[in-house]
Order: structure tokens, then C-alpha cells, then sequence
């Protein structure tokens, strides 16, 4: 028998995407919602990650029952091989991001593209002393190719560390060599831990997990920050400015272009195409008032971040976006893109058009985008969305609710400014006690968590204990959404972190960006150590992942927790199968590297958690509580 469908109410807290689930409903249009609940109950050993499929003796599942598997693989042997693998997947996925800003910048200083430049010569003559190359006297183009061979470098195998270990604390170095955990080069790491998992070799899940962690050091100070960085370079570093976020910031009269994904390579000529004077008279002959570009996911964020365009939703609107009708294009790159969006575009006059040979969809309409020829397939793309609205259906709009206000833009430069031009004033903040602490919440939604809700709810708690809150990725979405990206939103912070952020105009919540710019989390911890002379597991702070579901986001906590950030996740990942395995995760961990995870799915225990951590840290530090 065919389950009942859950009701709106307990799968999002949102009244806009509960609008476009009812509308899909009447419609018959399936959503995520509803394939999930066709898939469960799920497997339970491959919950609990005992399943095996890394050869053909098997299929192997392991239990209490049937220890091992037919080569005499155990439950912890099994559990550590997945997540090792698991994590290196999300590796893969942010560094080949990073490896793709490379590309652009090699385009740049070949003179191969007339369509990206560099915007910000003063942040690429930072970044390339920091890891040791010569800036002084020098044209920018030949300090240009000089840091994009070393990054280039950092993906081999030629390298003892990638080179934005130069901004670890030393401490933390030492830490990572004695344990064999310093990242040495991105690809290499990755390529090693399939080796490792392949059937016949590292059958010690301990030290499994150790290279599961080097590989995710890897994309955190390798692949993620590299993108992050260059993006800056050859976009512009993020300033903060005020936008609008929810599916409100649709427009029934203007031609609607989504953009989807997670590189601003692509977005950014969508965006510069859409203001052309050819296009938008195209449009308005059509009977459209303009063009409206707006974000999904992380695309989005980094155009909100850079360019201020609204934000019409995270994962879980993503599909729900198209349902209201009025959507002509959705425009995507890679990573974290349901496959049901072209489903579900063909419902509707939406054109799916996908940009990455990487990345490409069955249905869709396919574009190879290429550095040289960025900005030509940029109008050929936004004019098919502005052909596309002269077949829209007016009697299938519907756009649920009205925009709320957002404040964006904070990257590390300009919170720097923001304080004067140096880190002292926050530092001096967190030693009164204003600011007792930071903690970062990052990633995801996932269906089988009420939407939003514990980002959310996280995110409010921890204000009330003047916690600063870092938001990147989807939880963005969420936090504006909520209110909690405004200045007014100190209303609702405790009241050392309301006379901080009253003070300097800003919000209790800060976005820092998109899932890659994690890496700028990652920045300012190692800045505020070197500052204060301690280890990065030595400050008050903390990191979680409340709704996570994707393989980059296990990168993500294992980094944090690697660097030595105390790293909460709302559900667990598939390791319970492994004593040895989960116990490593949530306390041996602490011992090696001084941090540890921690599951919870209680949004104010969790926060409680944070926060006598953060007691602790501050206590060592001579701090009061």
C-alpha cells in the first residue's frame, strides 16, 4: 500500500515553500518529500555503513551475526573504508572547483580571455606573499602566473604541504606532521585514499580515518581555499550590501533566470549578460519589464556575496522554485542539482540548461562553457530564458509571499575594515567577554529533517549566549529568511553581542559566503591563533552542520575538526556499524588533534554544548566565562 504523503506542515517551516508543495500536490508533480518517503525505510546496514562493494566477492554486509566479510574485512575495517571514501568524494568535489578558478586565472595570464580580468590586483599581491613569491616591482600578470603554478602545484605530488599551510599556527603544523596528517598535495591525497580503500590494503581503521582526515586538510587549506581566494582575485572580494532572499524575489513581470550550482565562473557572465541593452529591449519586446537574475545554493551565494542578486532559496526550494510557474531558465554548474529539476522544468516553459561537461543532465540543453568563449554562450544562454517567457502560462503563476531583507558581503577583508583594519578590536571583544565566542554553521537541508528548522534554531540560541554565528552555504538562505541577517536581528542577541554588532551596524549573524568559503572560516581561526599565539583548538569556538547530507559536507566537519574545531553534526554519518570508528569520532579524535565531533538533534542542547565548550576555552585562556 502506498503511504500517505506527510503534510506540509511537518516538512518545511517555511510558508513559501509550503505554498509551492501544495501547489505541487494539486499539480501531481512529485517532490523530494515524496521520494523519500518512497524510499524508506532504508537499508540499515548501509545506515550503519557495513555494507561493502569495493569488489566482486562480494557484495558483503557485515553484523553481529555474519562478522565478516568474504575476504575477512571487519565492521571496522568496512565503516573506516566508506567514510574515508565518503569524505574523499567531497574533496574531490570543492578542490576540482578550485582546480576550475586555476584554469580561469591560467586563461587570464595566457591572454586567452577577454571576458574575466583580474578585479583585485591588491588581494592577489597578498595572497602570493603570503606563500612566498616576490610581489615587489613586479607587473601583475607575472605575479599572476607565478601563483597560478604554485596552485597548480598544490594539486600534484611534488609538494611536503600545500601552501596555505604558510597561515596555519605552527603549533597546529607540528601537530599535523607528528600524526602524518599535513596535507602534501590535493590530488594525491584523494588518489591515495582509493588505494588505501582498495580490497588488500589499509586494514586498520584508525589509520584509515587519520588519511580520511589528511584528505579533508587537503580541501580545506588546498582546493576550497585556493577557489575561494582566486574568486576573490578575478571577481572582487565580498563587501558588505543589503539584498533580498525567498521565493518572493520571483518577478511575474520580468523574464526569471535562475542560477544554480556552486561556481561563479559561469554565474557571473549570466548575470553581466542579463544586463545588456540587446537582451533587456529583447525582453521588454516580449512583454517582459526586465530580466531577473536569482540565486540558488551556492552559485547564489557568491553572487549575493559579490553582486548583491536575491536569493530565491537553498537545496530544499530548489525544485519548489520552478513549481511557481514563473521561472524561464535555470541555469546550472555542478554539484548539489537534483536530477528532478529537469523533470520538473518539463511541467512548466522552464529551460534546464547545464554548463559543466562535468556536470551534464539528461534533457537538458547542454553548453560546454569555456573561459574563451564565457560571455558568447552567456547570451546565447540568456537568450533562449527571454524566448522562453513568451510561452510562460500566466494561469500556472504563482509566487508565494514578499522578499525580506538581508544584509551580505562580509568577507575577512571587510570585517577587518569593518574593525579599523586589524583583528584587535574583535580580539579585545572576545577577551571581555562581548563576544564570548564564534561558532560557524554551514552546509545543507535534507528531506529527512524539517526544513530549516535546525539551522535556524541553532542559530538563534547561540546568539542569546553572545556567540557570534558565521552562515555560508544553505543555512544562508535560512538565517535571512528568519530575520537573522539584518541589524535589527541584535534584538534577539544577549547583550554583549548586541553591543558589539549595534555598534558597528551589523547583524549577530554573518554570511561569509558559499560552502567553499568555508575556507575563510578557516582563515580567521588561523589568524585569530597566530594573533593570540595558541593553537586554532585553543579558541572559543565551534562549527556545525545541523541539516547536513552531502559527501562535501563530511569534507567540511572533518576539516574543521582536523584544524581543531570543536564540530557539531545534527544527525550522525553511516558509521554507527563501528564502535571503533565512532568512538574515534566523537572523543578519541579530541587527544589527537584536540577536537572532536559531536551529534546532536537537539537544537538547544546543542547550543548548551557549545557553550560550556566554550566555557573551557575561555577559562584556559585566562578568559572569564
Amino acid at each position: 500500500m502506498a503511504k500517505e504523503p506527510r503534510p506540509v506542515e511537518e516538512l518545511t517551516i517555511w510558508d513559501d515553500a509550503k505554498a509551492m508543495l501544495r501547489k505541487a500536490r494539486a499539480e501531481g508533480i512529485q517532490t523530494v518529500h515524496d521520494r523519500l518517503d518512497r524510499q524508506t525505510p532504508h537499508c540499515k546496514f548501509c545506515e550503519l555503513g557495513t555494507t561493502c562493494r569495493n569488489c566482486t566477492m562480494g557484495p558483503c554486509r557485515v553484523s553481529e551475526k555474519n562478522p565478516l566479510g568474504v575476504c575477512g574485512a571487519d565492521a571496522d575495517v568496512i565503516v573506516a573504508r566508506n567514510f574515508g571514501r565518503f569524505v574523499t568524494g567531497g574533496a574531490a568535489g570543492h578542490s576540482d572547483h578550485g582546480r576550475d578558478l586555476i584554469e580561469v586565472l591560467e586563461a587570464i595570464v595566457e591572454g586567452e580571455t577577454k571576458d574575466y580580468r583580474i578585479t583585485d590586483e591588491n588581494k592577489l599581491r597578498a595572497i602570493a606573499a603570503e606563500i612566498g613569491i616576490e610581489t615587489d616591482g613586479r607587473p601583475v600578470m607575472d605575479v599572476a602566473r607565478d601563483v597560478m603554478e604554485c596552485f597548480f602545484a598544490d594539486f600534484g605530488s611534488r609538494r611536503k604541504e600545500v601552501s596555505f599551510l604558510a597561515r596555519v599556527p605552527q603549533v597546529r603544523k607540528d601537530k599535523w606532521a607528528g600524526l602524518k596528517m599535513t596535507p602534501r598535495g590535493v590530488d594525491r591525497e584523494i588518489a591515495e585514499m582509493m588505494h588505501r580503500t582498495h580490497m588488500g590494503c589499509d586494514n586498520d581503521a584508525p589509520n584509515t580515518l587519520i588519511h580520511a582526515a589528511r584528505t579533508a586538510l587537503a580541501d580545506g587549506w588546498g582546493g576550497s581555499m585556493i577557489g575561494t581566494e582566486l574568486s576573490d582575485v578575478i571577481f572582487g572580494v565580498p563587501t558588505p550590501k543589503m539584498s533580498t532572499a525567498n521565493l518572493g524575489v520571483i518577478k511575474a513581470d520580468k523574464v526569471n533566470l535562475l542560477v544554480h550550482g556552486h561556481n561563479p565562473v559561469v554565474s557571473e557572465m549570466i548575470l553581466a549578460a542579463a544586463r545588456e541593452p540587446e537582451l533587456l529591449a529583447r525582453a521588454r519586446e516580449l512583454g517582459a519589464t526586465g530580466i531577473n537574475v536569482a540565486g540558488l545554493c551556492c552559485t547564489g551565494n557568491e553572487l549575493l556575496m559579490r553582486q548583491g542578486i536575491p536569493m530565491a532559496g537553498n537545496h530544499l526550494m530548489t525544485e519548489l522554485a520552478i513549481i511557481t510557474g514563473a521561472v524561464e531558465a535555470i541555469v546550472v554548474d555542478y554539484q548539489c542539482i537534483m536530477p528532478s529539476l529537469v523533470q520538473i522544468s518539463g511541467c512548466y516553459h522552464t529551460k534546464f540548461i547545464d554548463t559543466a561537461n562535468k556536470a551534464r543532465f539528461t534533457g537538458a540543453i547542454h553548453f560546454d562553457f569555456q573561459p574563451r568563449t564565457a560571455m558568447k554562450q552567456a547570451r546565447e544562454i540568456v537568450s533562449i530564458a527571454v524566448e522562453a517567457f513568451a510561452r510562460r502560462d500566466p494561469g500556472r503563476v504563482d509566487i508565494p509571499g514578499e522578499p525580506v531583507e538581508i544584509m551580505t558581503g562580509f568577507s575577512n577583508e571587510a570585517v577587518t575594515a569593518a574593525l579599523g583594519g586589524s583583528l584587535d578590536p574583535l580580539v579585545q571583544a572576545i577577551a571581555s567577554g562581548d563576544i564570548r565566542g564564534a561558532v560557524g554553521i554551514v552546509g545543507c537541508n535534507n528531506p529527512k529533517i524539517k526544513q530549516d528548522s535546525m539551522n535556524v534554531k541553532l542559530a538563534e540560541e547561540l546568539i542569546k549566549k553572545d556567540i557570534l554565528v558565521l552562515v555560508t552555504g544553505c543555512v544562508t538562505t535560512a538565517a535571512g529568511k528568519a530575520g537573522l541577517l539584518v541589524p535589527d536581528a541584535i534584538e534577539k542577541a544577549g547583550p554583549g553581542l548586541k553591543k558589539v554588532c549595534g555598534a558597528l551596524g551589523i547583524p549577530p549573524v554573518l554570511h561569509y559566503g558559499s560552502c567553499v568559503d568555508n575556507a575563510r572560516i578557516l582563515q580567521l581561526c588561523a589568524a585569530l591563533a597566530n594573533a593570540l599565539n595558541v593553537d586554532i583548538s585553543d579558541l572559543p569556538v565551534g562549527a556545525s552542520s545541523p541539516e547536513w547530507y552531502s559527501e562535501k559536507a563530511a569534507a567540511i566537519g572533518l576539516y574543521a575538526v582536523a584544524s581543531g574545531i570543536y564540530t557539531h553534526l545534527g544527525h550522525p554519518p553511516n558509521i554507527l556499524g563501528s564502535e571503533t570508528v565512532t568512538n574515534l569520532a566523537v572523543s578519541g579524535l579530541e587527544d589527537l588533534v584536540g577536537a572532536t565531533f559531536f551529534i546532536e538533534g537537539d537544537m538547544v542542547k546543542a547550543a548548551d554544548m557549545f557553550d560550556e565548550r566554550i566555557k573551557t576555552k575561555r577559562k584556559a585562556l585566562g578568559l572569564g566565562e
